[in-house]
């Protein structure tokens, strides 16, 4: 077996590494276009490239991955980081990965992906890109086992989760010891994503008793089958949120913003943007599950849904976390 060790592929990113930009293209305003305009974090990568490496890595724009997603996948099976990118691009990898996601919760989510290649080479994650610079959706992927993450490759701007899926999920363990743990306990003592769980629970104590009643349901949750997994439901279930006061409808986009915080702020801020243009709180529906979905049977809920025609956001806490956000572009 061979192990990875934290200096080997994806260790936790310090602050100082961020300083490398001074020698790559300028402060972050200046990557962001306040100065004069200098290459994206992806696109340097994309650049970078040698023709054999774009032959392995690059798909086109339309291909019929871009819509895929699962718990445990890589968008190059056979072309993973470690054996595919030289040191200064996994280095710019390292850079994008953690730019995608806030300061506050950085650290968590570098410490989960590590943690859950169990040591191993055979589970080191993927990376790629589907289509070029030509492309105004030209979009960079990063994948593997309890994680899928993209952006548009030209800008270090987030401009939301529009289009396409994204996939977080885990369950502390030791890194040599990927069973242990795997049905978590009430609470998820150490789960970087129970704060969504926590958060959500509020907005749940913010109902009446009869709403509470309407979103409660005793039925499975949808299928985790990347085939239907982000598919629009077929019968709704749960409470409407057309039928939720002006002020209850506040505080669902509150908790909304509140649970995307582990992502960068403009993405958070551009998707709570078009969930609100969209006027799409009174399309869905929200729900969450009793019986073995309630860990402790304690009445926190451990896994639900907010799912309507334009947005799924499938949070399933048991037996450990795993969540699936695809919001319509």
């Amino acid at each position: 077996m061979s192990v990875f060790n934290r200096r080997q592929w994806i260790q936790a990113v310090s602050a100082a590494s961020f300083g490398a930009l001074a020698t790559s293209g300028g402060t972050w305003s200046s990557v962001c276009g306040a100065e004069p305009k200098a290459d994206s974090l992806p696109m340097q990568l994309y650049k970078s490239l040698t023709p054999e490496q774009r032959q392995k890595v690059c798909l086109p724009a339309d291909h019929a991955r871009r819509k895929y997603v699962s718990n445990w996948w890589y968008i190059h099976p056979e072309h993973r980081i470690p054996s595919t990118f030289d040191a200064e691009q996994q280095e710019l990898i390292k850079k994008i990965f953690d730019s995608l996601h806030s300061a506050d919760h950085q650290a968590a989510i570098q410490e989960q992906v590590l943690l859950d290649q169990y040591g191993e080479a055979k589970n080191a994650p993927a990376a790629g890109f589907f289509g070029t610079p030509d492309n105004e959706d030209f979009e960079f992927i990063f994948t593997g086992h309890h994680v899928t993450r993209r952006c548009n490759a030209h800008t270090d701007k987030g401009l939301g989760f529009g289009g396409n899926p994204i996939f977080y999920g885990h369950y502390p363990h030791p890194l040599t010891n990927m069973r242990a743990n795997f049905n978590e306990a009430k609470d998820h003592p150490g789960n970087p994503y129970w704060y969504q769980g926590r958060l959500f629970n509020k907005f749940v104590a913010g109902l009446d008793g009869k709403q509470q009643q309407q979103g409660l349901v005793g039925l499975e949750p949808r299928s985790e089958s990347p085939a239907t997994v982000i598919q629009k439901p077929t019968e709704p279930r749960g409470l409407h949120g057309a039928d939720l006061t002006a002020d209850q409808k506040k505080l669902f986009l509150e908790t909304v913003r509140g649970m995307l915080a582990m992502f960068r702020a403009d993405d958070v801020n551009a998707t709570v943007e078009s969930i609100e243009k969209r006027n799409l709180v009174d399309k869905v529906h929200i729900s969450w599950y009793s019986g073995k979905y309630d860990i402790g049977s304690d009445k926190v809920w451990d896994t639900w849904q907010i799912e309507g025609p334009e947005l799924v956001w499938y949070f399933r806490g048991f037996p450990h976390i795993h969540c699936y956000f695809h919001l319509h572009g």
